[in-house]
């Protein structure tokens, strides 16, 4: 990576999109930050640069329009050479499969993965001179649980979606993997946490013993987008604590209890 190399980070204005931008900027990369909120994606854009970084600069992107997300990727090519591209942005539902909404259904793989598939198609046609794209799944990518089919599914297609993007880019120098993260303290596993007894659950099915928090995906993030990761593509790193060689926790019986009780 050289300093003039741009990143951008789609969904990187919390969470572990954030932390990636951070693990990115301290190797030197402009870091572009795209994200639906806007004002949260200037704030953290100007954190990083007050930190001293090369560079940081921001975007908004609504994965679920592709004029936006082309407007993105615009925005990065303006900056310089873009050499990285992170697709973070996500959201989730919980409910039983005959209780699922379809516009719930719906919201979740406009965004889980046919935001991905935007946001790699553009990097498609942005990248080049070869480069790397990553894309955040999930562990329920690879495990299922109760109360989560929407998500599941999104998650699982993000994994074969990667592996076709690396098979078609690799004649071009475009590296795609995926990672998957267990529990991680990011806003979007907060509601999670309100259901009483659910976030204990995650961590006894997890064999080292902990959730895990932003920066453990980020510097894996970091790797793969290096020079260091040249050998890599169509590869999903399961980066969970270990949870993927236990159970899910029951989150649709919890549920239920929290609502009997």
């Amino acid at each position: 990576m050289t300093q003039e190399s741009v990143a951008l980070i789609v969904g990187g204005a919390s969470g572990i999109g954030l932390a990636s931008a951070h693990a990115l900027a301290r190797r030197g990369d402009h870091v572009v930050i795209a994200d639906i909120n806007e004002e949260a994606a200037r704030q953290r854009a100007a954190e990083l640069s007050d930190l001293g970084y090369s560079g940081a600069s921001a975007v908004a992107a609504d994965v679920t329009d592709e004029d936006s997300v082309a407007a993105a990727f615009a925005a990065a090519r303006a900056a310089g050479p873009v050499r990285s591209v992170v697709s973070c942005a996500g959201l989730s539902i919980v409910g039983a499969i005959p209780d699922i909404e379809l516009a719930g259904w719906q919201t979740t793989i406009d965004v889980c993965l046919t935001g991905t598939m935007l946001v790699i198609k553009h990097a498609a046609r942005t990248l080049e001179g070869g480069g790397s794209v990553v894309a955040v799944s999930s562990l329920n990518g690879r495990q299922p649980g109760t109360a989560m089919a929407a998500y599941c599914s999104a998650k699982a297609g993000v994994l074969m979606l990667v592996q076709v993007a690396a098979l078609e880019l690799a004649a071009r120098g475009i590296r795609v993997n995926a990672v998957s993260p267990g529990l991680v303290d990011t806003p979007l596993v907060a509601g999670l946490a309100m259901i009483p007894g659910l976030t204990d659950e995650y961590i006894e099915n997890t064999p080292l013993g902990r959730a895990g928090v932003p920066d453990d995906i980020a510097q894996a993030v970091e790797f793969l987008t290096s020079e260091r990761a040249s050998w890599i593509t169509g590869s999903a790193f399961d980066i969970n604590g270990g949870a993927h060689l236990k159970r899910y926790p029951d989150v649709l019986g919890k549920v239920q209890a929290l609502a009997e009780g």
